[in-house]
């Protein structure tokens, strides 16, 4: 696979030191470790969010630090949690003295390592809460939702969250929210082809051209069935009934939509399945309060794509709609 770098070894570091000197102004390494990502504009007072995961997945889990967003992110190898002592030192530079909400998917890795970090602040008198985000429908049930993966549903999270710290909130009412954010959130997959990671000389895993992998995780891991490729039309009419079913979601009810594109996947292709996602949730009667298409939980360069879908209220939907800035993505 042909990779635009210099030496696997450094792909990360080398990635976040451009990063970092393409927005000088915006970014910065907190307590001088570079997988401590962080934005430093943070209002005095201002409940923190702090995420973090493996890289490979811009603009997850970085993209999302910024104003109204998260404040910051540990930043893993790829597709490798990030350490206790990333976690810690991002912890420790964006932490305002009203606390710092924890907020990743949920991965054995993260868990552990986020656990140890909270512990280590709470040594140091840094009060934390944590929110893991769980949305694949297709890794456990939705009497088990809270053992699913987090796939692309965290960017709704993220910026509910974000909104409400930006608010004023407490760290008590931004825990709330977030986890509202989860309860109401579901996420479907589908991976086309493959990704290989840096230095590696085969892929994650082999999908020929004619079939595809629904349910595929965002780091390959294997989906709930193997089809022959289908056209979008097909596809939403796939996807949707599914994610809809989870939440409960009936005739009469609003919600946000995001279509995620894995990586290679175009936006063109994207905003033709959008259309069929759309016209399948006007049949039924569901009003689309709040839309999102792009790229924002990638798997390098895998192609594929996946649907979210979150039951708004007034109050989510108010959250959803107001002001966040990052130079990566746009809501």
């Amino acid at each position: 696979m042909k990779k635009c770098m210099n030496n696997s070894d450094d792909f990360v570091d080398e990635s976040l030191k451009g990063i970092y000197k393409a927005y000088p102004s915006f970014y910065e390494a907190g307590c001088d470790d570079i997988r401590a990502f962080v934005h430093p504009g943070k209002a005095k007072g201002k409940v923190s969010i702090v995420t973090g995961g493996g890289y490979g997945h811009i603009p997850v889990f970085l993209g999302y630090v910024g104003e109204g967003l998260c404040d910051g992110a540990a930043v893993g190898n790829v597709f490798t949690s990030p350490s206790s002592e990333a976690i810690l030192n991002t912890t420790r530079a964006v932490e305002n003295e009203n606390g710092v909400l924890y907020l990743f998917g949920n991965y054995f890795g993260d868990g552990m390592n986020f656990e140890m970090a909270a512990e280590m602040a709470a040594l140091e008198g840094i009060r934390t809460e944590t929110v893991k985000v769980s949305d694949d429908v297709a890794s456990a049930p939705r009497k088990e939702y809270f053992q699913r993966r987090g796939i692309a549903g965290i960017c709704l999270v993220y910026k509910a969250a974000g909104a409400c710290a930006e608010s004023g909130a407490s760290l008590e009412e931004v825990t709330r929210i977030a986890r509202k954010a989860v309860d109401n959130t579901a996420s479907y997959g589908v991976a086309f082809s493959s990704c290989t990671l840096p230095g590696a000389e085969r892929p994650i895993f082999e999908i020929n051209d004619q079939d595809m992998e629904i349910g595929m995780g965002i780091h390959g891991e294997p989906g709930i069935k193997r089809v022959r490729m289908m056209n979008s039309r097909d596809l939403a009419r796939e996807l949707c009934p599914a994610v809809l079913k989870d939440l409960s979601i009936a005739e009469g009810e609003r919600v946000a939509v995001l279509v995620n594109g894995l990586g290679m996947t175009s936006r063109e292709e994207l905003f033709i399945f959008y259309k069929d996602v759309a016209e399948y949730l006007e049949e039924k009667g569901i009003a689309v309060g709040k839309t999102m298409v792009g790229e924002f939980a990638t798997s390098l360069e895998m192609a594929g794509l996946s649907l979210s879908i979150m039951r708004l209220d007034e109050e989510m939907e108010t959250y959803l709609k107001a002001q966040e800035y990052t130079p990566f993505i746009r809501y």
